[in-house]
């Protein structure tokens, strides 16, 4: 299967992420509007974080040790948690949605240099779905690592994985906008 489709993506989110929050110091990718949000240098961690949780899955996969659960199998259920699924990561953000603990970005102050560290993430996770062509071709199936009873392709986990870097560019845009409100009043 050609990856090219997601790797561009990437490569665009990418240099967005660079482009937007490049300049910024460590205080500002740190800033948060109030306690319970998350700040830009937390919504890229968290992209680091869910993105990695799949690699020991797909490494189990390519070991042949991996069990996809029973409801896997079902080819229904693949396709309704992919969609129901994809539709929740849209960049729209019509809804604002609660990770699961696994996901969970830190929660102490981040390094300044996070998207020196996202930008390394982004080649690594680049060529594993580059490197996982004859997965797709094949149709490999798993489960999501917060879930086992969440199944879906492995082609559908990186449209999901993908697009959900475009939902938190732009939570990350947003949270930019208002420290600036906050600075600049």
């Amino acid at each position: 299967m050609d990856t090219r489709h997601w790797t561009t993506r990437i490569d665009r989110l990418t240099q967005d992420f660079k482009n937007d929050f490049g300049s910024l110091t460590a205080e500002q990718l740190n800033w948060k509007q109030h306690a319970g949000s998350w700040s830009i240098a937390q919504n890229i961690h968290h992209l680091i974080v869910i993105n990695e949780s799949y690699y020991p899955v797909i490494q189990e996969i390519r070991a042949n040790t991996y069990s996809v659960p029973w409801i896997g199998k079902i080819g229904f259920m693949r396709r309704f948690f992919a969609r129901v699924i994809l539709n929740s990561v849209q960049p729209d953000r019509k809804r604002k949605m609660k990770t699961f603990p696994l996901w969970e970005p830190s929660t102490s102050t981040i390094a300044g240099d996070i998207l020196h560290t996202f930008e390394q993430h982004q080649e690594t996770f680049k060529k594993l779905i580059a490197d996982s062509s004859d997965l797709l071709d094949k149709g490999v199936v798993l489960s999501s690592p917060a879930n086992k009873n969440i199944v879906y392709t492995l082609a559908d986990a990186f449209e999901i994985m993908v697009t959900h870097e475009a939902r938190h560019l732009e939570q990350a845009r947003e949270v930019y906008t208002a420290y600036q409100k906050t600075v600049y009043r």
